[in-house]
């Protein structure tokens, strides 16, 4: 099969002919017909994510929309034909995306969601589910909470943002400018960061009370920002991207909580798999009833030009998320 193939960090990817997997006990072979571009991506083709501990040679590429070719033993709930998408490679020593077919645990798949198109489905998985362990699992964000979310225009924010509102919260969030009315849009109040300093959002949004929820999906000074920003005693911040080092004092003073998001865990451990799959599950019946759906970056690209979709998501301009047609 073809497959785009990583020799060393640092280096361009090359588009190679690699053995076809086979689908071992407990997995299901996909051919893959879109994989969608992160971040992380970038960073791990440039050896600048160990914490995804990819061991090289090496298929990049974290989420797939595809069809099941063929099951292993003790697989029950898909079969060949079936749509299916997920977050189910491309770290540790998993197969990643960006080849025409990949051996996936079924545990990480579920069935793409009949109202989105394959490259739409494709640009969800990675990002839905940090929002959704985020929100859902760590926060419980629920009707009648004031939730804010850094970013959230962004991958993960903008999806964060029509989870938040498909659970009843009102929603606001950070913005660029030129990013406002796509906040607007999703139906969250948009916040021009570059202008508004955190007390006055929280003054003129919150009474100065601070936010039920906040979500960081930008790291650095903007986490800091969050734990200012968030309600005293109850208040829960939450980010995608707390690794530098931070002074938890204004959180505390506040005697609010904070919970970190690490959503390889499942795929480098073996761990939590069955929930990942779960959360697609429950993603699809949210994009089925109309309340989620990705942005995508119109621009299309294929396994021959994967490196210009890795320089178009390195370059901060897209509109959305790139995703690779693979088929």
């Amino acid at each position: 099969m073809r497959a785009v193939v990583l020799q060393e960090f640092g280096t361009p990817l090359i588009l190679s002919e690699i053995e076809k997997p086979t689908a071992g006990p407990g997995q299901v072979l996909v051919r893959v017909r879109a994989s969608g571009v992160n971040p992380l991506d970038t960073k791990i083709r440039a050896g600048r994510a160990p914490h995804a501990r990819r061991t090289l040679p090496a298929v990049l590429g974290l989420d797939l929309a595809g069809v099941v070719e063929e099951v292993g033993a003790g697989v029950t709930d898909l079969a060949p034909g079936d749509e299916v998408y997920g977050m189910t490679g491309g770290v540790g020593d998993l197969q990643g995306s960006l080849a025409e077919y990949a051996s996936v645990d079924a545990r990480l798949l579920a069935r793409k969601p009949g109202s989105l198109t394959v490259r739409e489905a494709a640009a969800l998985p990675l990002v839905v589910i940090t929002a959704w362990e985020g929100l859902v699992d760590r926060a419980q964000v629920h009707q009648g909470q004031k939730v804010l979310v850094h970013g959230g225009a962004g991958g993960i924010g903008h999806v964060a943002v029509q989870i938040a509102r498909a659970r009843g919260a009102e929603v606001f969030a950070t913005a660029s400018p030129a990013r406002l009315e796509v906040v607007r849009s999703l139906g969250a109040t948009p916040i021009d960061h570059t202008t508004t300093d955190v007390d006055e959002y929280v003054a003129k949004y919150t009474g100065g009370e601070g936010f039920d929820v906040v979500f960081d999906t930008v790291g650095g000074p903007v986490l800091d920002a969050s734990f200012t920003a968030v309600r005293t005693y109850t208040g829960h911040v939450l980010s995608a991207l707390g690794w530098g080092t931070h002074s938890i004092a204004p959180l505390s003073f506040r005697a609010a909580t904070y919970s970190g998001v690490f959503t390889l865990l499942p795929l480098l451990t073996g761990r939590g798999r069955e929930h990942h799959g779960e959360i697609m599950r429950e993603a699809a019946a949210l994009a089925d009833a109309g309340a989620l759906r990705p942005l995508l970056d119109p621009r299309r690209f294929t396994l021959a030009t994967v490196a210009d979709a890795h320089a178009a998501v390195e370059s901060g301009t897209a509109q959305g998320k790139i995703v690779i047609d693979v088929d």
